[in-house]
């Protein structure tokens, strides 16, 4: 649980960071989340990474593993999946949950 929590995280900053690099250039709230979002490769390199070093584990492969084989596979799992929810959700929730004010009034002036 650890480690997916800690992966989550470090996606999540990766992709709000790079979000807010982009509004301070000047872009729109929806295309900075946008180019935020082709911050794909580091957040699937780490995930790959993650998965592919417990993927002999998760297999049963070695003396031993068999132990460790549910652990392997939750992680597997949880890494996974929060690749692809934070893919998706951080973004869309982030986007919806800012506020406005600079857009609208640029909107109405």
């Amino acid at each position: 649980m650890m480690m997916v929590v800690g992966s989550v995280a470090n996606n999540g900053i990766l992709l709000l960071d790079a979000e807010h690099r982009f509004r301070a250039l000047g872009f729109s709230a929806q295309e900075s989340m946008i180019q935020a979002g082709r911050r794909l490769r580091p957040i699937a390199m780490t995930a790959l990474a993650t998965i592919a070093g417990m993927s002999p584990l998760a297999f049963g492969i070695g003396p031993g593993s068999q132990m460790l084989q549910p652990l392997a596979i939750g992680v597997v799992g949880g890494v996974f999946s929060s690749m692809a929810l934070s893919l998706i959700f951080t973004p869309v929730i982030h986007f919806y949950l800012q506020p406005r004010l600079r857009e609208e009034t640029a909107a109405e002036g």
